[in-house]
């Protein structure tokens, strides 16, 4: 129960995960018997027709949540990432599905890139083979991945609208003559209270909800066993599905359209796999088989106990069978537990946005990490505040919870169903089983999901149609972001510089090469950039030491420290050309604490001493061969690394006696210092040579020389500020989405240097147009 932790950590997560995962799931007792009866099954309120509805929820609940996420797709975790692109993210590692060229057999050496066994099966080697040799089938992956992040998206939008909304609509059961303006009044003040939370993070939110979530569990409950004992205690025959065989005999077509409010009881199952990063699958499943689940089947137990003496009251099903003596004192835990339930989802939208920004299917945004235990636990500025408005906006024009409850149904099967086929395949590419197992999951699941998904998209017109805007318009986002990005990395791919002109410059590259490191930036891990061709032909001088520099995500969770930097060199030794890749799972945190130029130095000079030791210097007219480069704490002693010392700059940024920048640059560095909101202290790393060594050859001393007094004569960032645009051949369609649709979110998302914790007194920007 406890893997890869200690007993009391894994406690500590299972007690934070009631707070982050279970609020929705916990709280669709409040709306679930109401949404299957109120329209099409008003005339066929019956003892049978309620017992028949008790089975239909709790088979639904024992065999999706329990049977397929609890004990099925949690086991499909990214190491300890969940949702539907962490699925696709398995995917992609395992055969080249991913439509972003970028991917290199490097990669595939990381530590947390294999997954499971390495042997390959001849099925699943031959349906890898066909994704990967069909385009279009690739890209209808993408489509439909995108399709399911769009669904998450727009049920972080509708989940707090209806748990809100149900919650505070209790209080019209008290006093009838509360208009239900006030209502509304009140139930939006409680949800920008929730948004307003949001930034103090997972970690502090799921301590705080935490006892609430557990509180209301405990307390439905103990009311769901008394309504049982009182009421009806022969509803217990209703666990046999005999009974779904009556209601269906009794109700028809009817009975068939009100699935749709059945599904309501497993809204929130998708938040506990896409909560993952949050907890843990260990704490997940603990929560739920020993509280989540038994407490859920009682109170819907007690609540068809109650409705079968008491049919009148099927509108407001669970503050009618709460005894009068305890109504206010569990009025207050359900609006408490409302609030925790909107929560459950609105974290799992940030750990997939966040998914979809490293993987290129996103725009950039602020990310907040909130947690320096827990990665996974990350907090979103913009997107919250979106989601607080489109929130607000549902709650205020859909004045009817069983309007929000028919767009809520459409959102949470149809994520249910692309979980199914992702997880099929993953049972096929990535466990290696048998096509026949997989085969029967899916189509086992399906066809129970199809029956409800049938069911709710006919709700469409009654305000089904909610959910299918927002995640179209999100999964739209997505497509032209990561449409717009794959063209220009195929822009730079193919007009990138070749090495023979190059070459033919000569090492001082035709230009006056001055002291310093110039770090180009690109998107490109092979090759060089076109804006170096550009920057060299419109300006006279270049660095003496040039790095290209590309930031990349790989579909992995995280990357090690030690695996991080890729390190290789472009052209002979004389011109002083390297390429340094730097890589990040979808997971991981880039830092802005000032060691990323000091940890590039040292990867590059063990890189230098390392092709010298193994005599592996590369052909003139190739790119060199990369090695992984392991990043060390500073301060370790090493025979084979420089010298290091260290110290805190307390003024201005450090001493100016230490550099040799002009005074210009120094001044210019004081004011932006001053002018920064959060000013902190930095340290100031200085490298040296050790002392000569006969066993160094007199070339790697000279390289390392230089090195070391381009670090001391200052670094610069150069990056490529492109303008995209279609070409006039392009379609109109094409020339929508590019000139429009892409740069629109171009120009209103984070900007690369900001992404990248890029210093802006180091920064050239050289302008380009991209077609």
């Amino acid at each position: 129960l406890f893997p890869g932790g200690s007993i009391p950590t894994s406690l500590l997560l299972v007690y934070q995960s009631f707070g982050v995962v279970y609020g929705d799931l916990a709280t669709s007792p409040l709306y679930v018997y109401k949404s299957i009866f109120v329209e099409r099954l008003q005339y066929h309120w019956t003892h049978e027709t309620v017992l028949g509805a008790f089975s239909l929820i709790f088979w639904t609940l024992t065999l999706i949540p329990l049977l397929k996420y609890v004990i099925i797709v949690l086991s499909a975790d990214d190491n300890g990432e969940g949702g539907t692109f962490a699925l696709y993210s398995l995917l992609c590692r395992h055969g080249k599905f991913s439509l972003l060229p970028n991917q290199q057999a490097a990669d595939e050496e990381l530590s947390a890139y294999r997954y499971g066994v390495s042997a390959r099966s001849s099925t699943s080697v031959a349906l890898k083979r066909f994704i990967e040799k069909h385009k279009r089938t690739r890209t209808a992956l993408l489509l439909v991945v995108l399709l399911g992040a769009g669904m998450v998206i727009g049920d972080g939008v509708i989940t707090p609208a209806i748990s809100v909304l149900t919650s505070v609509s209790g209080i019209q059961e008290a006093h009838s003559n509360l208009p239900p303006s006030a209502v509304r009044a009140l139930s939006c003040t409680i949800l920008v209270g929730l948004f307003a939370l949001q930034h103090c993070g997972t970690h502090k939110v799921g301590f705080i909800f935490a006892p609430v979530v557990i509180l209301w569990l405990i307390s439905i409950f103990i009311i769901g066993a008394y309504n049982t004992i009182k009421w009806n205690p022969k509803v217990l025959y209703a666990f046999s599905p005999i009974y779904i065989v009556k209601f269906f005999r009794q109700t028809g077509k009817d009975g068939w359209i009100s699935l749709g409010g059945v599904l309501l009881c497993i809204t929130g199952t998708e938040a506990m796999f896409a909560d993952l990063g949050h907890c843990s699958a260990s704490s997940i499943r603990i929560g739920f088989v020993f509280l989540v689940y038994p407490c859920l089947v009682v109170q819907y137990l007690g609540q068809a106990a109650y409705l079968s003496k008491n049919l009148s009251d099927v509108s407001n099903s669970f503050y009618a069978s709460v005894p009068d003596v305890v109504f206010w004192p569990i009025f207050v835990i359900a609006t408490l537990a409302s609030i925790v339930a909107s929560q459950a989802i609105i974290s799992a939208t940030f750990s997939i946005i966040k998914q979809c920004n490293a993987l290129g299917c996103f725009p950039r945004v602020k990310v907040v990490h909130t947690s320096k235990q827990i990665y996974g636990q990350i907090y979103i500025p913009e997107i919250n505040w979106i989601l607080m408005i489109l929130t607000l906006a549902v709650a205020i024009a859909f004045q009817d919870t069983t309007r929000i409850g028919n767009a809520y149904g459409i959102a949470v099967m149809s994520v249910m169903f692309i979980t199914t086929f992702l997880m099929a395949l993953v049972m096929v590419v990535v466990w290696q089983k048998n096509v026949f197992l997989a085969a029967a999951f899916l189509v086992f699941f399906w066809t129970i999901e199809a029956s409800y998904l049938a069911s709710a998209f006919i709700k469409v017109p009654q305000g089904g149609w909610v959910s299918l805007v927002l995640s179209l318009l999100f999964m739209s986002v997505m497509f032209v972001w990561h449409y717009g990005t794959r063209r220009k990395y195929s822009f730079d791919l193919h007009n990138k510089v070749p090495l023979k002109w190059i070459l033919g410059l000569g090492p001082s590259l035709g230009i006056v090469r001055v002291p310093g490191i110039g770090l180009i930036y690109s998107e490109l891990a092979t090759g060089v950039p076109p804006i170096f061709s550009h920057f060299v032909t419109n300006l006279p001088a270049f660095h003496s030491i040039l790095v290209f520099v590309c930031v990349k995500s790989v579909p992995v969770p995280y990357v090690p420290a030690d695996e991080r930097f890729l390190i290789g060199r472009i052209c002979p030794r004389p011109y002083r050309m390297y390429r340094c890749i730097v890589r990040y799972g979808y997971k991981d945190l880039q830092r802005d604490d000032g060691d990323f130029e000091n940890l590039l130095i040292q990867s590059l000079a063990e890189f230098i001493q390392m092709e010298a030791v193994e005599q592996r210097i590369s052909s003139p007219e190739v790119d060199g061969r990369m090695a992984v480069i392991g990043s060390r704490a500073f301060g370790t002693s090493n025979a084979s690394s420089l010298i290091i010392s260290e110290a805190d700059d307390d003024d201005e940024y450090g001493s100016m006696q230490s550099s040799s920048k002009s005074q210009a640059l120094q001044s210019l560095r004081s004011v932006y210092g001053d002018e920064s909101p959060y000013p902190r202290r930095r340290r100031r790393v200085r490298f040296q040579l050790p002392e000569p060594s006969p066993a160094m050859d007199p070339e790697v001393r000279e390289e390392l020389m230089e090195l070391v007094g381009g670090k001391e004569a200052g670094i610069a960032y150069i990056m490529g500020h492109s303008y995209i645009k279609a070409r006039r051949s392009s379609s109109f369609l094409k020339k929508a989405v590019i000139d429009f649709g892409y740069s629109f979110l171009r120009k209103n998302c984070r900007g690369p240097a900001v992404a990248l914790n890029i210093p802006h007194i180091s920064l050239i920007e050289v302008g380009m147009i991209y077609h």
